[in-house]
């Protein structure tokens, strides 16, 4: 059931991430965007250390568990991130948020193929009405200039990387078999997000490290930078992982995956507010459509007589 604080702990997450593409964007030029990624979850380990040090110390039960938690960092913390700046270096900010806009599919594709779970004809609904509320929001109301879509090959990077974050879900969720069994370790949620982030970061720290060898960008270091860093770590990282942990742990990946069609409606909405805009009436028919996804696939289907 979806319960007032259940939703705002899957809204929050959406909300923060939303401000990490608008800082994201702000800060392009002055830092190459693996880099970034790399800077963020780094500063978030010194972050984490202080509240984690239980984990460092008796570190018996992370190396039990070590290839689980290999997995759900590199595919959560590495992966996602990486192939969606990677995509856009090769396809269009259209192109990949319309692919974003295809999680609840494909968080529904991972439950019925790995897990068994089939989705229901109100999940599907959800999924469609949400859908069309992310096409309101990057095409501003004209539905038309969806013909103008191409395939890119950018694209398929950008599926892989949503993939990637519907399988990072469903293994929070629901971890192998064969641990299912096992006794938890009595970890903090610090300790927790702490034990994925220590292999998390070494993907994304070699994702930096290639990106430097390829392109050779440098960084640009002000001010603004700094406090953009300190925003993407504590809010896209800390706050929102640790919200969409506990949020896909009592809600189930397949409803969580409805609110994450809310980030490009709050990224547009942020958009529009730095430049003076006010919000046009797309804004509100995606948010009224997106929400309507979401109330519609907590319905339980009718049962046959």
């Amino acid at each position: 059931m979806l319960t007032p604080r259940l939703a705002l702990l899957l809204t929050l997450p959406p909300l923060l991430w939303a401000g990490n593409a608008v800082v994201g964007r702000l800060v392009a030029t002055s830092v190459p965007p693996l880099l970034l990624n790399s800077l963020r979850w780094g500063l978030v380990f010194l972050l984490l250390l202080p509240l984690s040090w239980r984990l460092l110390r008796h570190p018996g039960p992370l190396l039990r568990r070590w290839p689980y938690l290999a997995l759900v960092g590199v595919l959560g913390m590495g992966c996602y991130n990486a192939l969606q700046y990677q995509a856009l270096r090769s396809s269009t900010a259209l192109n990949v948020t319309l692919i974003t806009a295809s999680m609840p599919v494909w968080m529904m594709a991972v439950g019925a193929l790995v897990y068994g779970v089939k989705p229901t004809r109100p999940q599907l609904l959800g999924a469609l009405l949400s859908l069309v509320g992310v096409a309101f929001v990057i095409t501003h109301g004209e539905l038309a200039r969806l013909a103008e879509l191409h395939f890119l090959p950018g694209d398929l990077l950008m599926l892989l990387a949503v993939f990637s974050w519907a399988l990072y879900s469903w293994l929070l969720a629901r971890p192998p078999a064969h641990m299912q069994g096992e006794e938890k370790p009595a970890w903090n949620w610090a300790e927790t997000m702490m034990s994925q982030l220590a292999f998390g970061l070494i993907f994304a720290v070699g994702s930096a490290g290639a990106e430097q060898l390829w392109t050779g960008q440098p960084i640009h270091w002000s001010p603004a930078l700094l406090l953009a860093l300190v925003y993407v770590a504590i809010g896209p990282s800390l706050i929102a992982y640790r919200c969409w942990g506990q949020g896909v742990a009592e809600a189930g990946p397949a409803l969580a995956a409805f609110f994450v069609n809310l980030t490009p409606v709050f990224a547009a909405l942020m958009s529009a507010a730095l430049l003076g805009e006010w919000p046009a009436w797309y804004h509100g028919a995606a948010f009224a459509l997106i929400v309507g996804g979401i109330v519609v696939s907590t319905r339980r289907p009718a049962a046959s007589s």
